[in-house]
């Protein structure tokens, strides 16, 4: 137990921690300091209290390492972490931070230390500016809570000159190829060629798709309920909330829907061969009979690499589909704010940053509507 919460008046609250055994009474003591703000606040406020006096009690602010700071901060921030991030920030510090700054004292690391730290993990590691930036992220958030906690007074952090990363340009699938990638995933599996098929028709992103269950169709209003999705994190499969923690619900088109009404009479079929049922709760694409266990989102990404490289289409990924859809509707005349909120973005911004280019090409389009609507002749 990390410690408990005392609420002595509204937004007012008692932080205890217990601080070991008192060798003359054999009894723990116990730490407690005062807290305002909501309860969410006060139980991170607490975690960090935890830290503060239980796990770096030895060591005075000035003496902590770099190490020590890692251990600290990923426990404290780790629990509001996605598996998946908190996977690949463990595996960085692990790898990467801890053998060269680990031993390093909080206080005495500097600026220029850090940056040459960035330049040697692009020279002597290979690692690429996108990567590095990863890693400066994780210190950003150390050294942030290493200022809160008062081991430091001041972070290096935004002294340092880490890498510019450049917007990769996004270059979708020709509709051609993904028409390909569609009929071999039909000759090689139903439920991988109704995921991809919904990939490419409403640009939800992998994880989305695996986690889709028949209660999130809707196959007389056409529609389907983006609201979960699933992780793949070590072996282990998990599911959370969308990635803006907010559900959305998209209208198919008709040929999409009726591949979903084919494959649940399908799906029925062969769970009737069992002598088992296809519950609402039940995957939408599954291998299960009962539809009990999802496609596994590294699995989805194993077996389109097979499919695609078979094609010839090496240098398309899974989440080019994503982008496919995307620049085919706004291509297509479709509002930004349309295609952001099918693509799950938080705002039209997002949509607009990764997708910019592609609206610029259709601003011909949209200048010769105007000449159209107003009957303008083209002079000789």
């Amino acid at each position: 137990m990390r410690g408990t919460l005392r609420e002595k008046r509204p937004g007012y609250w008692e932080l205890r921690v217990q601080v070991g055994r008192d060798p003359l009474t054999g009894q723990h003591g116990q730490a407690s300091r005062t807290f305002r703000g909501t309860r969410w606040e006060a139980e991170k406020a607490l975690a960090a209290f935890y830290v503060e006096v239980v796990e770096q009690p030895s060591a005075p602010p000035g003496k902590r390492s770099m190490s020590e700071l890692l251990d600290a901060w990923f426990e404290l921030a780790s629990a509001d972490l996605a598996p998946k991030t908190a996977h690949e920030y463990a595996r960085i510090i692990r790898a990467r931070i801890r053998p060269a700054l680990g031993h390093r004292p909080v206080r005495q690391v500097q600026a220029s230390e850090i940056d040459r730290f960035y330049r040697a993990l692009q020279r002597h590691e290979g690692l690429s500016a996108p990567s590095v930036r990863h890693v400066h992220a994780i210190l950003s958030l150390a050294m942030g809570q290493a200022v809160k906690w008062g081991w430091i007074h001041e972070s290096p952090i935004p002294r340092t000159s880490p890498p510019p990363v450049r917007r990769t340009e996004v270059i979708p699938p020709e509709p051609a190829d993904v028409v390909r990638l569609l009929e071999a995933a039909r000759a090689y599996d139903a439920d991988f060629a109704l995921l991809l098929l919904l990939a490419a028709t409403t640009g939800a992103r992998r994880g989305e798709l695996c986690a889709l269950r028949w209660r999130d169709i809707d196959l007389t209003a056409g529609s389907v309920t983006i609201r979960r999705t699933l992780t793949d994190v070590g072996g282990r499969v998990g599911e959370k909330d969308t990635k803006t923690h907010a559900a959305r619900r998209l209208r198919l088109d008709v040929a999409t829907l009726d591949e979903l009404r084919a494959h649940r009479r399908a799906a029925e079929e062969r769970a009737a061969e069992f002598a088992v049922s296809v519950a609402e709760g039940a995957f939408v694409c599954s291998h299960a009979p009962d539809g009990s266990t999802p496609l596994r989102p590294d699995k989805v990404t194993r077996t389109f690499t097979v499919i695609r490289n078979s094609l010839g289409l090496n240098r398309v990924r899974f989440h080019d589909l994503r982008h496919f859809m995307a620049t085919t509707m706004l291509g297509g005349g479709v509002p930004l704010r349309t295609v952001s909120g099918r693509l799950g973005h938080a705002n039209a911004t997002t949509t607009l940053g990764v997708y910019a280019h592609f609206i610029e090409a259709t601003d011909g389009e949209a200048a010769e509507l105007m000449r159209r609507a107003l009957g303008l002749d083209v002079r000789a």
